[in-house]
C-alpha cells in the first residue's frame, strides 16, 4: 500500500488576532490625531502692555 501523507491545516486565529491589534493601532492613532488637532484652538491676546 501507499502512504497518503496528511498534512494539518495551519491555524488562522493568529493571522486574526495580527489583524485586529493592528486594525486597533490604526484607528487609534487616526482618532487620537484627529482628538488633537480639533482641540488645538489658538488664543489671541487682547491685553495691552504698555
Amino acid at each position: 500500500m501507499a502512504e497518503i501523507k496528511i498534512e494539518k491545516k495551519k491555524p488562522i486565529w493568529p493571522w486574526i488576532v495580527a489583524v485586529l491589534i493592528i486594525g486597533a493601532l490604526i484607528y487609534y492613532i487616526f482618532v487620537n490625531d484627529q482628538a488633537t488637532t480639533e482641540n488645538n484652538v489658538e488664543i489671541e491676546n487682547t491685553t495691552s502692555a504698555q
